[in-house]
């Protein structure tokens, strides 16, 4: 990695609707994408990109992506998307530009790209419709991984929406995970000396775990929040946790998590 520091911002679930008039969550999802891209080119450091883990639409409908894909170009910096549950990879391949990237995958929205002397690998862990909210992550995502991290020895961090690990509570550790995150952790582990950290969304709550020597750390949505308490049995909307982004900084050994509020 460069002794440059790489700074980059953390967004994921806007939630996009096919018409500017849709609202989810009590919200309108395109306002809060717009406020929450003029608060970032508003920021006083200027990002090197910014990372977007994914549920870029409410429904994989190509009217949706139409807008997204108007609201970013008014981002002043690259941005980069990950493939959720409530997304089409191949839409936001077709509709949603995004900065350089290398070693795109044939059939899914994996792929890398270097920033700054870090490689991220972004995989894409939507699986089949009858475990939704569920991610899985299929055999060519695993041998991707591993021909990413067989590459050189850069420091890496790994993209995805679904979180990998349980996250301490009832219900989103029983339908949100990602199946067979164990197996994505077991396979980090022997990199994580050069691992900056797994990033992640979906849960609609920023969370950070620290797992043998693993970062892992998720984002707030801009549309609406989960609650997440321990004993927490179904999914309930948080009404009084504003809409956020990460803005983080990899800088020599460390990493850097900011969490900033975006005023509707």
């Amino acid at each position: 990695m460069d002794s440059t520091p790489l700074y980059f911002v953390h967004i994921s679930d806007t939630h996009i609707g096919p018409r500017p008039d849709y609202e989810l969550y009590g919200c309108n999802p395109l306002h809060r994408a717009r406020r929450m891209i003029e608060t970032i080119n508003a920021l006083p450091v200027v990002p090197d990109f910014v990372l977007h883990t994914g549920d870029v639409v409410s429904d994989p409908d190509e009217a949706a992506y139409r807008l997204t894909a108007e609201v970013f170009t008014l981002l002043r910096c690259p941005v980069y998307f990950v493939a959720g549950n409530h997304d089409a990879p191949m839409m936001i391949a077709k509709y949603l530009k995004m900065g350089s990237v290398s070693n795109v995958h044939e059939t899914s929205l994996s792929y890398t790209f270097m920033v700054k002397g870090v490689r991220f690998i972004v995989l894409d862990g939507r699986g089949p419709d009858e475990i939704d909210p569920h991610g899985l992550l299929a055999e060519p995502q695993f041998a991707f991984l591993l021909a990413a991290l067989e590459r050189d020895s850069a420091p890496v961090a790994v993209v995805v929406h679904f979180p990998p690990i349980p996250l301490d509570s009832r219900w989103l550790d029983s339908e949100m995970l990602l199946l067979n995150g164990e197996r994505l952790h077991r396979t980090l582990v022997p990199i994580r000396h050069r691992l900056r950290g797994v990033f992640f969304g979906h849960v609609h709550r920023g969370m950070t775990v620290f797992r043998d020597g693993i970062l892992y750390s998720s984002v707030a949505s801009t549309t609406g929040q989960f609650t997440a308490w321990p004993t927490t049995e179904r999914v309930q909307l948080d009404l009084q946790h504003p809409a956020c982004f990460n803005f983080i900084t990899f800088i020599d050994d460390r990493t850097i998590i900011k969490e900033h509020m975006v005023v509707p």
